[in-house]
């Protein structure tokens, strides 16, 4: 699953962390990166600081009804 233009990232964080499922975000290279783990969070927070908004984000959401979190908040929140 793709998101693009993310501005609220925390809010993103908050629905991941609620999630039951395997979250991971998914590299250029293909490489998987667990977004549950509190270090990889930090990591990618670190990273965006210098950007207001998530350009571009690949994620596997593993849950079916994780990914309808996921969906939803992409629909009202992340703008």
């Amino acid at each position: 699953m793709k998101l693009e233009n993310v501005k609220n990232v925390d809010g993103l964080f908050e629905v991941l962390n609620s999630c039951q499922g395997t979250i991971e975000l998914v590299s250029a290279e293909g490489d998987r990166i667990n977004l549950k783990s509190k270090l990889s969070q930090m990591l990618m927070t670190a990273k965006l600081l210098n950007q207001a908004t998530i350009k571009e984000l690949e994620l596997f959401v593993s849950d079916p009804e994780d990914m309808k979190k996921v969906v939803s908040f992409m629909m009202s929140d992340a703008c």
